[in-house]
Formats: C-alpha cells, structure tokens, sequence
C-alpha cells in the first residue's frame, strides 16, 4: 500500500532540483500534490506532467510566498482542488555568494524574504488546515555547520530554519502537527550547476570529506521527505536531519 495514499501535499518551489524531487517522490507515494512555483510555469507543467503520466495527481500553482496574501492563496488552492491538507514542505529558497564587503540590502532582504518570511507566512496558512498528523517539512541546509566563507547571509537565513523549526514544534506539537527539517550537503541540481559548485574544487573538497563519497541528487533527499511526511516518523518533530553522506 502506498504510503501517502489519500494525503495531500503543497511544496513550494518545486519547478526544479530538490523541490521537483520531493513533488514527484510524494506523488508516486499516492499524494496529490500541489507544484508550487514563483517564476518557471514551464518548469511547474513539466513536473506536474510527469506526476499525471505515472498515475498521480498534481497541480501547478504560481505564488510568491514571501507574500501573505499568496501564500494563503496557495494553501486555499490545494484545499479548494484536493478537499484537505496533511503535507507542506517549505523548499523555496535562494541563495547568493558574497564576501561581507559586497553584502548588500537588497540581497539580504531578498534571502531572508523567501527563505524564512515565506516559510513563516506558508506554515502560518497551512496550520489551519493541517489537523492530527499533519507534516511540515522545512528544507535547511547544512551550510549551517560547515558556515561557509561568502555565505554569510544564506547561512543566516538557514540558522534561522532551523532555530524556527525548533520553535514551531512546540507551538503545533499540541495539536497533533509535526515539523522537522532536511539539511541537505551539496545537492546537484540546476541551481548548483549554474552556481559553478559542480565541477569545482569545492565540490571536490565536499566529497574528500563525505564518507559515502559523493554529492546528492534530488532523490535522495525526496526520499527522506516521504518518509517525514508519512505515518512512519509519527515520532519525530522538532528533528533536524542532516542529509549529506556523513559530511560534517
């Protein structure tokens, strides 16, 4: 039986890498899932297309959730479509390299805006409708142990997941919802490609020190994220996983 069979699911930023992993993962699972995306519709449809061949259910919804008014837009529209929701996994997120001399405003506001004012404002929107059993799923970082040089605000901002993570496990626990983060190491993706991480020295020095010898890929973090979001980690809240091959 499928784990997730009659469950619905909202990941926010899955048009690509990680997200679209974990979309497609809780799909095969028996979800319905809404593909949240901020700006690549195209990229949206294409997962959801995939979903739908393989015999599951999905929508695309377009929001911005560092927006309030969009974030609850995009919950009521999982509830309007799919009559509930048990699953939300808070991926959207970006990042920038900077050394502290080149740090500006408009990037920290823009970091700290996605990564943790719309993670705050989509679980603010989502706690209504989630009851007993339901899973937030935050996506941290382990940029948050190793605290990379150039990464200052990026690292800020996942700090900050995981201090949230902590707090709202408290706040919801009483009511029967779960919240625990995946702290991915180096995921190769769209995002790190074009980034110049794959292929490059620190890529090299990540897999020097990781004892499974290899980067991520998408999977394998969705793979983690099913497992959060079913009834097999009914246990677990407040936990924050560190998902990168033994890397420390």
């Amino acid at each position: 039986m499928s784990k997730l069979a009659g469950k619905v699911a909202v990941v926010t930023g899955a048009s690509k890498g990680i997200g679209a992993g974990i979309a497609q993962a809780l799909a095969a699972e028996g979800a319905a899932v809404v593909v949240n995306y901020a700006t690549s519709k195209a990229g949206a449809d294409a997962v959801v297309e995939r979903i739908v061949q393989a015999g599951g259910r999905a929508i695309a919804v377009k929001a911005d959730v560092s927006s309030a008014v969009e974030a609850k837009a995009l919950v009521d529209a999982a509830v309007q479509e799919f009559g509930r929701l048990d699953v939300l996994v808070n991926n959207s997120g970006v990042y920038e390299v900077a050394p502290l001399e080149e740090v500006t405003e408009a990037s920290f506001r823009r970091q700290f805006d996605i990564n943790v004012l719309g993670l705050l404002l989509t679980t603010q929107a989502a706690a209504s409708h989630l009851g007993e059993g339901g899973s937030v799923i935050n996506i941290g970082s382990l940029v948050t142990t190793i605290v990379p040089a150039g990464m200052s605000v990026y690292t800020g901002t996942k700090g900050a997941v995981d201090a949230i993570t902590g707090v709202l496990s408290r706040e919801l626990g009483p009511r029967g919802i779960r919240i625990n983060s995946i702290n991915p190491g180096m995921v190769e993706t769209e995002g790190t490609h074009t980034a110049g991480f794959i292929g490059s020295d620190f890529q090299s020095h990540i897999v020097s020190q990781t004892p499974l010898g290899r980067i991520g890929q998408p999977d394998d973090i969705a793979s983690i994220a099913v497992f959060l979001a079913s009834d097999d980690s009914r246990w677990l809240t407040g936990q924050l996983i560190g998902a990168g091959g033994g890397f420390r």
